[in-house]
């Protein structure tokens, strides 16, 4: 018998919309042909299946998304026009759903070929880099990245690239505020990077974030080939471009000197990012992205969580599953922070979703933050971290970010991660040097049109012809081959020297 084609999906039984798989018209019968579609509906978009009165919630995973704005009649669209949001009475439950991570036995661990450096630490991909201190040495630090052509690169062919990363900010802020603490953080954790085998700081002289005081405060001295230039000192551009690129060639030379070396799966550190998300999202590439992550936390590596303002509204899911009371404290506190935060500066933290967001059938941050956190799969959530913050703890753990990926990702980076996930329904395309990005489609149509962009298709959870559980694991496969090596398609397409940007925040004097 013909298998009868499925135009709707319902997420939860307690929901009362469907999404549509495909662009829906008039007549159409969905909800097991229980209910009519009474207009058109683009694929991603949410129908409702039973009337729903004004004021009444919105459930889309079991969960509330919204409140009607009006009576909607089964049948009919449910997006922005009618749904609007509300206060939610959310239970926080601390701990309540805690359990004990079943890991794996230590012959079952997976293992990947890294970078062990002289510090213990393990890398994925073996870069020298130029960082950029302040915004007015960022193209002095470009000018000495661009004396590396691909014909002296291939003298080191150990060696993935030179990278000069630079940024916005560095001057003309508050020198004990705490955007200089961030931005001193996120330098430091690049410099102490275990993708990078050698970093050159790069400063210009007079600026709020010198050199020197980087290195005393973030305690830097010790880190292995961490050099340093001084444009004024040095006399200027040229001579700048000179010296660094000296400096940079004896740390080719050292660099090239590695060999890879089989480690075991637990010195992972895993970014996890959503961005240019669709409803599909939520259903496929990231609930894949969370069965990848269980495997991996079950290995005994580290995945991090990030965007505060993306889990927003449901923010429960991840403080029922807290190993600690204080862990889950942590968590509301950055969620009230947020909140006072953006009402400072005349907005909300529901601001989100994004116009592509809303294309693709995401109504309301609830939903969105709701798709988003199926990234983070179902282990215990272990610890908090600031921005930038070292990630010591093993596990699945979140630090709190802006939901801008550039921004999220850089902080994750800093942090400590080796390794980046990043799902995506709309086709968002970037890369993050020192760390290979592995960009997951939430849908086959975006895969194929963007197929030099995306490395998996979780599209092919709609379509039926996979499963969460396996593409999953293909996932977890893909992670070990890339951290041992295999390029991706942001590698390969050169993704990664402008999306350094740090979380900049305080007055800009």
């Amino acid at each position: 018998m013909a298998k009868t084609k499925s135009y709707t999906i319902r997420l939860n039984p307690e929901d009362n919309v469907e999404v549509a798989l495909t662009d829906l018209e008039p007549g159409v019968l969905i909800a097991q042909d229980t209910v009519v579609c009474r207009e058109r509906i683009p694929a991603g978009h949410k129908v409702a299946v039973q009337k729903v009165r004004a004021g009444a919630a919105i459930r889309k995973y079991g969960h509330t998304i919204g409140f009607a704005s009006q009576d909607v009649e089964a049948g009919h669209h449910v997006h922005t026009h009618n749904v609007e949001l509300g206060d939610l009475a959310q239970d926080y439950a601390i701990g309540r759903d805690a359990i004990s991570t079943q890991f794996f036995s230590e012959s079952n661990v997976a293992h990947f070929e890294g970078i062990i450096r002289s510090d213990g630490s393990v890398g994925t991909r073996n870069y020298v880099g130029i960082l950029a201190t302040v915004n007015c040495s960022a193209s002095v630090a470009r000018f000495v990245a661009e004396q590396f052509s691909d014909e002296i690169m291939a003298q080191f062919p150990k060696v993935d690239g030179v990278v000069s990363l630079g940024h916005g900010s560095g001057c003309g802020m508050v020198s004990d505020g705490e955007g200089f603490q961030v931005l001193q953080r996120t330098l430091a954790g690049y410099a102490r990077h275990p993708n990078f085998a050698g970093v050159l700081l790069v400063g210009l002289g007079c600026e709020v974030n010198q050199v020197d005081s980087l290195i005393e405060n973030m305690e830097l001295t010790g880190v292995p080939l961490l050099k340093a230039v001084n444009i004024q000192q040095a006399g200027g551009t040229r001579d700048s471009v000179q010296r660094c690129t000296e400096i940079v060639k004896e740390m080719l030379s050292e660099a090239n000197r590695v060999e890879r070396q089989p480690v075991p799966v637990s010195h992972i550190l895993l970014g996890l990012e959503c961005g240019g998300s669709d409803a599909y999202s939520g259903i496929s590439a990231n609930p894949a992205l969370g069965a990848a992550v269980d495997l991996l936390v079950r290995s005994g590596g580290t995945a991090i969580l990030s965007e505060t303002p993306e889990i927003y509204g449901a923010e429960h899911l991840l403080t029922r599953r807290a190993a600690s009371h204080k862990v889950g404290e942590k968590l509301i506190e950055l969620i009230r922070w947020w909140e006072e935060y953006t009402a400072l500066l005349g907005a909300e933290i529901n601001n989100n979703p994004t116009p592509g967001n809303k294309a693709g059938g995401i109504t309301s941050v609830f939903e969105k933050s709701l798709g988003a956190a199926a990234k983070a799969g179902s282990t215990n959530l272990v610890e908090i971290y600031r921005y930038a913050e070292p990630v010591v703890e093993r596990g699945l753990v979140f630090m709190d970010t802006p939901g801008y990926d550039a921004v999220s990702v850089t902080g994750m980076i800093a942090g400590g991660a080796n390794m980046i996930c990043f799902t995506t329904g709309r086709g968002t395309v970037c890369g993050f040097k020192p760390v290979p990005t592995i960009k997951i489609a939430s849908n086959t149509e975006m895969f194929m049109r963007l197929r030099m962009d995306m490395d998996v298709n979780c599209g092919a959870i709609v379509d039926g012809d996979a499963s969460i559980e396996k593409m999953g694991e293909d996932i977890f496969r893909l992670i070990l081959e890339t951290a041992s090596g295999k390029r991706t398609k942001s590698e390969l397409l050169g993704f990664g020297d402008n999306e350094f940007v740090p979380w900049n925040f305080g007055p800009v004097l």
